[in-house]
């Protein structure tokens, strides 16, 4: 798997996140602190954040349906697990790209280019989501008056992130309704002077399309949105269980925006695992909650850590079972838009 330029990016930044996350910190109270943790709690925190992984292969089938008919959960899991396990190793964020070139090997009937389309609804609905929990949170009384990201108020952050996550639905359910003008507009435009390009190109933007087809049905979209209701939900309490296991004081709602602000860090460049953005992220967001910042990185590095491990392994069992290798996510797709195998 090739990073280039992004992946060195990335490091980088991881890097510099790290360095400025930690500095000024103690590394023997860290220590303490994590030594004087709940461990049971820590591995109940991990294993709720493993659970999450499960639930969300689970409405990934509900998104696949209409186009490629109600497929079996077993794939569906696989794929999910590589693919988390290739963005925790991996630079680039590459699982996206490994999740669907894994299960459109594993299903016939699904080409690579609707699995990744099925994956680009698959975040939209976790970032409207997000960003409703957020707006619940920043709403009640209890949530901190005049507070502040990075010097920025909450309402703008919420804003921005509401403008954008719109723009992207509403991008997205045009261009599940619009497939035929989608393959005009492309032949039309590169069928005179780029013939070899416009077979593949509308194969692929149909195959694309059909990964889309679940916005055009507002039922099948409701049950996405209550599964990707309740995945999140599920992730917030393991990173309320993980407070419990440091002694941190706080209510379930700031595990909620905790993880709407870790949503938007580990969308940015970074190392493998999100190293760097999750950490900052979390000191930034338990500060608003006038969480120490030493029990608010100890919590940080002992929760990370902790809830990388389980996905990981996983996802590299099913990678030896299934005879694949790191390297095998290179592979380009085929014109018709399934992946090489």
């Amino acid at each position: 798997m090739k990073a280039g330029w992004r992946g060195a990016l990335g490091i980088v930044i991881s890097v510099a996140l790290l360095w400025w996350t930690l500095r000024g910190e103690s590394f023997p109270e860290v220590w303490a602190v994590l030594r004087h943790s709940n461990l049971a709690l820590f591995l109940l925190s991990a294993a709720v954040a493993t659970l999450a992984f499960p639930m969300r292969a689970w409405r990934w089938r509900y998104i696949l349906e209409p186009g490629a008919g109600t497929l079996p959960f077993a794939p569906l899991w696989r794929s999910t697990a590589i693919g988390m396990m290739v963005n925790n190793v991996a630079l680039a964020r590459a699982g996206e790209l490994a999740r669907a070139w894994v299960v459109s090997r594993e299903v016939p009937q699904l080409r690579f280019a609707a699995a990744l389309a099925s994956l680009v609804v698959d975040r939209v609905f976790d970032t409207v989501v997000i960003l409703l929990l957020l707006l619940i949170v920043v709403s009640l009384p209890a949530f901190p008056a005049d507070a502040t990201v990075l010097g920025r108020p909450v309402d703008s952050i919420l804003l921005v992130g509401s403008a954008v996550a719109l723009t992207a639905l509403i991008g997205l359910v045009v261009m599940s309704m619009s497939e035929d003008r989608l393959v005009r507009l492309w032949e039309r435009v590169l069928g005179a002077h780029l013939p070899a390009f416009r077979e593949r190109g509308s194969g692929f933007l149909r195959s694309f399309a059909s990964g889309l087809a679940v916005l055009r049905d507002p039922r099948r979209s409701a049950v996405v949105f209550v599964w990707a209701l309740g995945q999140w939900l599920v992730n917030g309490a393991s990173f309320w269980i993980g407070f419990l296991a440091v002694g941190l004081d706080a209510p379930y709602t700031s595990a909620l925006f905790l993880q709407s602000l870790l949503a938007a860090a580990v969308a940015i460049p970074s190392a493998p695992g999100f190293f760097g953005p999750f950490e900052l992220a979390t000191k930034v967001a338990l500060g608003v909650y006038g969480i120490d910042d030493t029990f608010a990185v100890s919590y940080a590095l002992g929760y990370h850590i902790l809830s990388f491990i389980p996905i990981t392994v996983i996802g590299f069992w099913y990678l030896w079972r299934m005879g694949l290798h790191l390297r095998d996510f290179g592979q380009p797709a085929s014109p018709s838009g399934k992946a090489a195998s």
